[in-house]
């Protein structure tokens, strides 16, 4: 499903060279639940953006469905990104000035879907992410928890195979996390494929598999090992 082969970055800091990820190989099979793991600046967040399209690496292939990602010119890789890969941040990235509503078809809308077709599968998303009472409410008018699943919502608007989260829970309480986590489960109980970087160890132990990050190198990928579940 996802592949990552020799891939380092590296790129140029007040004059340093700075690697980012270290010759990291990994696979990712389609259904798979995998936490990536790791201190501050060991390359998680790199490895996301890479898997997803958005930053292409120093030397190595990145693979989605066996197609070399970055092979493929920007708009290519536009279009693999908006028909398959479903992004979630910690920071929700929602637009302040539109509704809940509103915000969950701009991708429906991107994708020339006609309106009202737009507006019932904005409004079924929202329901499932219980914000059936929230559809007209603008971001600054929502909890911080009710924000990350008017996101959630906005992600499965394009039914995407791939879901790449950023520290989802990394803004949340304890109770509104196992609500996003278990949402992300449900996710990938439907066969979705999720990869999600998180500093939350109980997020950790919650996908089936982890791989651990160290100054931009793999130094573990194994659920059962004790040096990957540590966070």
């Amino acid at each position: 499903m996802l592949k990552m082969e020799s891939v380092s970055k590296a790129y140029k800091h007040r004059g340093q060279t700075v690697t980012a990820l270290d010759n990291a190989t990994v696979e990712i099979r389609r259904g798979d639940f995998v936490s990536v793991v790791g201190p501050s600046g060991s390359g998680k967040s790199t490895l996301l953006l890479m898997l997803g399209g958005m930053l292409s690496p120093s030397q190595g292939r990145v693979l989605l469905e066996d197609q070399s990602v970055y092979d493929m010119n920007l708009n290519q890789r536009a279009r693999l990104r908006r028909e398959k890969v479903g992004f979630v941040f910690q920071t929700f990235n929602l637009v302040p000035y539109l509704s809940a509503l509103e915000n969950v078809q701009i991708p429906l809308f991107l994708a020339k879907m006609d309106e009202d077709a737009q507006e019932q599968r904005a409004v079924a998303l929202l329901e499932r992410v219980g914000l059936s009472d929230r559809l007209h409410h603008k971001p600054c008018e929502l909890s911080v928890g009710q924000q990350q699943r008017v996101a959630l919502a906005r992600m499965l608007a394009n039914d995407p195979a791939v879901i790449l989260a950023d520290e989802p829970t990394g803004n949340l309480d304890p109770q509104t996390s196992e609500q996003i986590i278990g949402f992300l489960e449900e996710f990938n109980q439907e066969g979705r494929t999720i990869v999600m970087v998180t500093h939350d160890p109980r997020a950790a132990e919650r996908a089936k598999r982890i791989v651990r990050l160290q100054a931009g190198a793999i130094i573990c990928e194994d659920a059962a090992e004790a040096a990957c579940r540590a966070a």
